[in-house]
């Protein structure tokens, strides 16, 4: 029971920081998103000029607040999820069926995590048709942004959320031995909601 409450407490530190900065990450993205789902709507219905890139730019921005602020709800428990059944159960037997899941959804993340590093790969084979980078200022040209960039929000959001259920199933497996003890890193809720 030591070592697993010696490994949760590090773990915990590392998942609330990297959760923290990929939230304000995240936020950035939806800002940006925003911005320039509106410029394109001005320049289509008021210049009546559509741009070429800000669809493609709004779905790169979109990806990432996804694959950042995803492992944050995960943490929390704020997906979609059915409490009846784990609920009317007695405490550590729901508690087990907790851990079951959690295991289930680590064998999901893990084979979602090889999928997306191998869309990573196919996304280096292909460029963006409207997304460039404009480095003639460094002599470069026109640079078009590989896709792979854009694919990278998978499994990078994937591996945060594979570290939060280590966190979890870890969580889960003290309050099944012993239910009274204080697990290590349970005050990160309450910190979160001062931020």
């Amino acid at each position: 029971m030591a070592v697993i409450l010696a490994f949760i407490s590090p773990l915990a530190w590392i998942n609330t920081i990297l959760l923290r900065i990929g939230r304000n990450i995240a936020w950035v993205c939806m800002g940006l998103m925003v911005l320039v789902i509106v410029l394109q709507v001005f320049c289509r219905y008021v210049l009546n000029n559509a741009l070429p890139w800000p669809d493609e730019g709004a779905r790169f921005l979109m990806l990432w607040m996804t694959g950042l602020v995803a492992p944050s709800a995960y943490r929390w428990g704020g997906f979609v999820s059915i409490d009846l059944i784990k609920d009317m159960l007695p405490l550590r037997l729901g508690r087990l069926m907790t851990l079951i899941l959690l295991f289930f959804a680590l064998m999901v993340l893990v084979v979602g995590f090889q999928l997306g590093l191998k869309h990573v790969q196919s996304g280096w084979l292909f460029a963006s048709s409207t997304l460039k980078l404009p480095l003639e200022v460094f002599g470069l040209g026109l640079v078009r942004l590989k896709l792979a960039w854009m694919y990278m929000s998978l499994p990078v959001g994937i591996a945060m959320m594979i570290l939060v259920n280590i966190e979890l199933s870890l969580k889960t497996i003290v309050g099944l031995i012993d239910p009274t003890i204080e697990v290590p890193g349970d005050h990160d809720q309450q910190a979160i909601s001062a931020e």
